[in-house]
């Protein structure tokens, strides 16, 4: 397929801009974390796309030290809150208190009012504590004693981790909170060099060093209005509806035989974080338009989240990337 690159509103000087912001995130991050390149990739798109990122892994594979180092690289406020299943939704959102000397209850926000909030396993607290967020992470706002409080006006991006929910003492996210977050990431084990060299900055304290800011909150805020100019082209945004829809009738696939594991096919926010990740990857890639292999480029973090399996899709040792594979591939690349 073949497109205008002229059509896209980006000028070269904005253009240059943008390549230098996603070359100083993506140095920042290989100097803190080993390996991992393709949790660089959908961390950096998430927050130039503007948009939250869950991050499921088993404990010890640098989760935190990721989602830190990539909020680290950007002079702007952060919070760490580290859910257990105690924690209560004042303690993220913020809660009203008695003044015995005034004799009046005052506002006392919560740690979620910054600009990269982490939330660290996420899965560890109880559903009515994760359902905290979701005004938060939706209209950008919360509600304390009937009053509203916005976020942050520029940038709020919530990074959130969670274990493998087959784990002892986790709590699953519900369909609408997951459904909240732009894109779900998994992380793989190290390979064996990668390793050796965990141990070698480990020795030499490279991995524990402070190292400053080399962003400001404005850059991110202007490359994200950047990726809002890349162009797509009509046919890339029914190539994107087609596979959306094809979510949704996978049993009535003809041939494709994993249909029967879908329980629940993706709602139309799929439809949007495909829009904005396709986008935030073409501009990755040092282009200012939008091609159908972005859109397969990032089909396994907008849908492993979305898309429902069944009981037999478990017993039958069937994956969800699996599964996205063949609903991607029996829908025509235009």
């Amino acid at each position: 397929m073949e497109i205008n690159e002229q059509q896209s509103n980006i000028t070269p000087e904005d253009f240059n801009y943008s390549q230098e912001v996603i070359k100083k995130l993506s140095e920042y991050f290989e100097a803190k974390v080993v390996g991992q390149k393709q949790l660089k990739f959908s961390l950096i798109a998430s927050i130039i796309a503007d948009g939250h990122i869950l991050i499921e892994s088993v404990p010890g594979l640098a989760k935190t030290t990721a989602a830190k180092a990539i909020s680290d690289a950007v002079d702007g406020q952060f919070a760490r809150i580290q859910c257990t299943p105690d924690l209560l939704p004042g303690d993220i959102i913020g809660t009203q208190i008695y003044n015995q000397a005034t004799c009046k209850f005052e506002t006392m926000l919560g740690p979620v009012f910054a600009n990269f909030v982490l939330l660290d396993e996420v899965n560890r607290s109880s559903a009515k504590t994760q359902s905290a967020m979701l005004e938060a992470m939706q209209e950008k706002q919360v509600t304390i004693g009937g009053k509203t409080y916005r976020m942050p006006e520029d940038i709020f991006i919530v990074i959130a981790t969670q274990n493998p929910i087959e784990q002892e003492g986790t709590y699953p996210l519900s369909e609408a909170q997951t459904d909240r977050f732009l894109i779900k990431e998994v992380i793989s084990y190290p390979t064996a060099a990668e390793e050796v060299e965990i141990l070698s900055r480990i020795e030499t304290g490279a991995i524990s060093e402070s190292t400053p800011a080399v962003l400001s909150i404005k850059d991110i805020d202007k490359v994200q209005d950047i990726v809002d100019q890349v162009y797509v082209d009509e046919s890339v945004k029914w190539y994107i509806s087609s596979i959306v829809v094809a979510s949704r009738r996978a049993n009535q696939i003809p041939g494709f035989e994993l249909g029967r594991y879908v329980r629940i096919g993706v709602s139309p926010r799929a439809s949007i974080a495909f829009l904005k990740m396709a986008k935030a990857a073409a501009l990755m890639q040092g282009r200012t338009y939008v091609t159908p292999d972005d859109v397969k480029l990032v089909r396994h973090q907008v849908l492993r989240h979305r898309i429902g399996l069944n009981y037999s899709a478990v017993a039958d040792n069937i994956t969800v990337e699996t599964v996205i594979d063949g609903i991607v591939n029996s829908v025509k690349t235009p």
